[in-house]
């Protein structure tokens, strides 16, 4: 008798994602998250998510696979064609998608609708969705299978999927330690109506005080993301529209036409990066396994490159919460997200500094790797396939 009953904690993006991917495979799935939402509701509603998603070319196949990206096509999408770096005017490190013939780089899409277009999927796939405002308070573990305690209510399964987030419960209650630390900055997130055609290039600038950068959604939207002392963007959110838009002008590059202010917020950074990716029947995927530095967008792309990975090795196991399977899953995973994790770190802190010799170095470098063709490739092929060869 095959062992394929898996419960997926969390439905969110990766959440959503891994219960799709894995029914398609023949598992019966079921997800358990703490506030259904009507997905045809969200993607009906006119009102704009602040959050948004730079999503690449590896995880648009996956959200066609699922049946996702057809949805998203009708609805408000971005496609970017080029990503900048830069420091100076001059030092730019410009990848253009025409540099490895395709016609775009990514998408920016907002969460909301991400996660809705894969909720709609569930009613095909026969998955049960079960709410629960109650907290996990017990995990039960046998060689045959775990169980999940809410209050009164016990959930069995041969495979549990953790995917609910960074703070995850199910993590904690299961015992699995991290590794990280909290940035010395917070992060504004400013969504824009910006008066001007649709932006086809999203860019980084990196300043004193933290990098800067300009997210194109579907126009006339865009989303501007400011790294900032806590101190100092504390001091940003209590100000009028009218205020925050003066520094936003003083502190940003000049956008390409004027803009308003609908909404922003202000979160912590943190890396973080479990200890293990499983115990026992029990298996992280995306934050609840590594949260990353948002510097570029990785986030949610590293945690649809974990559904793939794991649903590819379970594929043919006839006992899917079998500890073989997820530690495998674990070599094949651990390394990669580490490599980007250490990749944003790099960025982040060596473009932080300001010592006169680092500055020079900063600018050579940008200056020879525009220009260095194999290299720019690579990276750009890295960076949205998520494949290092």
């Amino acid at each position: 008798m095959m062992k394929n009953k898996v419960i997926v904690v969390g439905g969110g993006m990766v959440g959503a994602a891994t219960a799709v991917k894995l029914a398609k495979q023949g598992c019966q799935v079921t997800v358990i998250e703490q506030q259904i939402i009507d997905a045809d509701a969200v993607l009906a509603s006119e009102k704009v998510d602040i959050r948004v998603s730079a999503i690449n070319r590896f995880s648009e196949n996956l959200l066609d696979d699922l049946g996702a990206m057809p949805i998203l096509r009708v609805h408000r999408h971005a496609p970017y064609q080029q990503l900048e770096a830069f420091e100076r005017t001059g030092d730019n490190l410009l990848f253009d998608c025409h540099d490895i013939n395709t016609t775009h780089l990514g998408h920016l899409i907002e969460n909301n609708l991400i996660q809705a277009s894969i909720w709609q999927q569930f009613a095909q796939h026969n998955i049960e969705v079960i709410e629960t405002p109650q907290s996990l308070s017990a995990i039960e573990q046998s060689e045959q299978q775990v169980t999940l305690h809410y209050g009164e209510q016990q959930y069995t399964a041969d495979l549990v999927v953790a995917a609910d987030g960074g703070q995850s419960l199910l993590r904690q209650q299961a015992g699995i330690g991290v590794t990280g630390w909290q940035y010395g900055q917070h992060c504004m997130g400013v969504l824009i109506k910006l008066d001007a055609a649709q932006q086809v290039k999203t860019w980084q600038q990196f300043k004193p005080s933290g990098p800067v950068a300009f997210l194109p959604m579907q126009a006339p939207y865009a989303n501007l993301i400011c790294y900032h002392d806590a101190k100092q963007l504390k001091q940003w959110q209590q100000l009028s529209a009218s205020e925050l838009k003066q520094q936003l002008l003083a502190h940003f590059p000049p956008l390409a036409g004027d803009f308003d202010i609908i909404e922003h917020a202000v979160f912590p950074l943190a890396r973080q990066h479990a200890n293990s990716y499983s115990d026992g029947r029990i298996v992280l995927v995306g934050d609840a396994a590594h949260t990353i530095n948002p510097l570029a967008g990785q986030g949610v792309n590293l945690g649809f490159q974990d559904v793939v990975a794991l649903a590819d090795i379970l594929k043919n196991a006839d006992d899917i919460g079998a500890a073989q399977y997820l530690k495998q899953y674990e070599q094949t995973r651990r390394k990669a997200n580490l490599l980007m994790m250490s990749m944003m770190d790099a960025c982040y802190f060596g473009f932080s500094n300001q010592l006169t010799p680092l500055q020079w170095a900063r600018s050579q470098f940008l200056k020879m790797a525009n220009k260095t063709g194999p290299v720019k490739h690579w990276v750009l092929k890295y960076a949205i396939s998520g494949e290092i060869n």
